[in-house]
């Protein structure tokens, strides 16, 4: 099993970071266009009055895998997320399902953020991924630990980029 953390400077407020975390056109844009995901759909996200946001999505990752992984795994690797967001803590925290291998693959995580400055924060997003296949569970959790930080460094410069675009208009 493998935990680590990610931190990433965003160019904007706390209430503008979730706004746009949460924008569908953002998320649709983010993981088709800049992390070219073959597929990507938000199945559902609520916004009750309390402010407990849920969301669930599906997709399938591009992916660069070691020949041992891709022989486990496949070309056609997809996942279900189901994430919510707790207003309180100010915190989404998010679980997945993948449509191979079940019960063998584990991806969970949190992400928060914390003021970083007049107009910044920082994106903290904890992750642990477990792969429990005899042989080969380190170089899954190795490759998927390598393709979060490659595709959260990407989306925290395309989120940057939007703040900018959208600032202007």
């Amino acid at each position: 099993m493998r935990k680590f953390t990610l931190t990433h400077e965003i160019n904007c407020d706390e209430e503008t970071f979730w706004k746009i975390f949460f924008d569908r056109e953002f998320t649709q844009t983010l993981f088709r266009q800049v992390l070219r995901f073959p597929a990507y759909e938000i199945v559902e996200q609520t916004s009750p009055p309390d402010g407990r946001i849920a969301r669930t999505v599906r997709g399938q990752p591009h992916m660069k895998v070691p020949g041992p992984v891709a022989a486990v795994v496949g070309d056609s690797l997809g996942y279900e997320e189901v994430g919510q967001f707790d207003p309180e803590k100010k915190v989404f925290g998010w679980k997945t399902t993948t449509n191979k291998l079940p019960g063998k693959l584990r991806q969970e995580g949190s992400v928060r953020i914390e003021r970083a400055g007049e107009g910044k924060v920082k994106r903290i997003s904890e992750i642990t991924v477990e792969a429990k296949i005899f042989g080969v569970g380190g170089l899954i959790e190795n490759t998927t630990e390598e393709q979060f930080r490659v595709g959260w460094d990407r989306s925290a410069a395309f989120m940057n980029q939007w703040v900018e675009e959208h600032r202007k208009s």
